[in-house]
């Protein structure tokens, strides 16, 4: 059964009932789901997590959806990997990687949606959509299959092919919009209050964005039933940065794991970071800006978690980063030669914040750190395709020997 009971406004604090709604009617303020943690806490426990399934329904005494009738495409629970390479470069003895890049969709969202396009069954609406800087695009889209509902799917005009075609071949509808994110994001609010649709990021929001504490919860549960002292996110919206912070203290006031001492550190590339220019500049005053950036998964130019990361940021004794543009390939990079993971531009930003934050003295040799990489660089092949040079030879040794004599 699902314990949670009301949505309630972030900023006056008035609840709603359950229903498909994401803003507050007296203030416009953001709601977010209100759960029942004195029942949780009878009915959860570390044996009762273990003994669920290997996804990221184990947790599904804290999501907002009824588990038995789960959208479920066996998301989740996704690899946790100690960055033995990567960490001896960086000077880091416990660095892991959390790659949710291997995630049904090669995304994070994956989750988010699981738990929206559940709830959309639940209304019993038939058609699931979305605006998307293109991951969420292809989840949205895999999960309405999964679910037997119609889709669709609104992005920028300029996204990534990777993502058109990953998301198309679901069978949505496509709607490609000249602009960014933000203008995208405008046309569906609009839509969302035309049309009966379940927009997964709008109407639908409070229940979507619950989706991303169980990459708070794994990652406490793979370290040994322990937060760790410092988790390293990209951030577009900022909605994940903050959703993982809360799961991690759900988990402590479930008495599931030892007090949170964790940091939260958010990393933004340099053409599109308004929440860390926001952070640098002292203020909670989220100033939106126009995208121009290689990482377009995180091109959100007014990001409506963006008050929120700030206060996640002052609660952790976090931070956060600024990455330049020329540095996002070069983590794209930096990771897939000493780690095997290839990630798209996100990621990139993630490991080049990484660097940043080791070299400034954030984080110390010995703490236990996560880079959180939420997205496969197959996606995104645009931003590194003058890495790839072959050696064009004829088949034979001597051709072989003339290219690289001393292999």
């Amino acid at each position: 059964m699902a314990y949670a009971t009301a949505l309630k406004c972030r900023e006056c604090g008035r609840e709603y009932p359950t229903d498909p709604l994401n803003v507050c009617e007296f203030c416009f303020g953001p709601l977010e789901v209100k759960y029942d943690y004195e029942a949780i806490g009878r009915s959860i426990s570390r044996d009762s997590i273990q003994n669920g399934p290997i996804t990221m329904w184990r947790y599904e005494d804290l999501l907002p959806v009824d588990a038995a009738n789960a959208v479920d495409l066996q998301t989740g629970f996704t690899p946790l990997i100690k960055a033995t390479n990567l960490g001896r470069i960086l000077g880091l003895d416990h660095l892991y990687i959390k790659n949710d890049a291997v995630n049904p969709t090669n995304s994070f969202k994956d989750r988010v949606v699981s738990v929206a396009a559940t709830k959309a069954v639940e209304y019993e609406f038939k058609t699931l959509a979305c605006a998307s800087t293109g991951n969420l695009a292809g989840s949205v889209a895999a999960h309405a299959a999964k679910a037997g509902m119609s889709s669709y799917i609104f992005i920028p005009s300029d996204l990534e092919r990777g993502k058109v075609v990953g998301a198309a071949i679901y069978g949505p509808t496509v709607v490609a919009i000249d602009g960014s994110y933000d203008d995208v994001n405008r046309l569906c609010s609009e839509l969302a209050d035309t049309y009966p649709w379940a927009f997964v990021n709008i109407n639908m929001r409070p229940y979507y964005a619950e989706g991303s504490k169980t990459l708070g919860y794994e990652v406490a549960e793979q370290l040994g039933w322990q937060a760790p002292a410092h988790c390293v996110v990209p951030s577009a919206s900022g909605s994940m940065f903050t959703k993982i912070f809360k799961g991690l203290n759900e988990f402590e006031d479930l008495g599931l794991i030892p007090k949170v001492n964790t940091h939260m550190h958010m990393t933004q590339a340099e053409g599109c970071s308004p929440i860390a220019a926001a952070y640098e500049a002292g203020t909670t005053r989220v100033r939106p800006v126009k995208p121009n950036t290689i990482a377009k998964s995180l091109a959100i130019g007014n990001p409506a978690d963006g008050y929120y990361s700030l206060k996640v940021i002052e609660d952790s004794h976090g931070d956060a980063t600024i990455v330049p543009e020329e540095e996002v390939v070069e983590g794209i990079q930096l990771l897939a030669e000493n780690e095997g993971i290839f990630t798209e531009t996100a990621g990139g930003v993630v490991i080049s914040g990484l660097k940043r934050l080791v070299e400034r003295g954030a984080i110390k040799r010995d703490e236990v750190t996560v880079a959180y990489i939420t997205g496969n660089g197959l996606k995104t092949i645009e931003a590194v395709e003058e890495l790839v040079n072959p050696i064009h030879i004829s088949p034979t040794m001597a051709a072989f020997h003339e290219q690289i004599p001393n292999p």
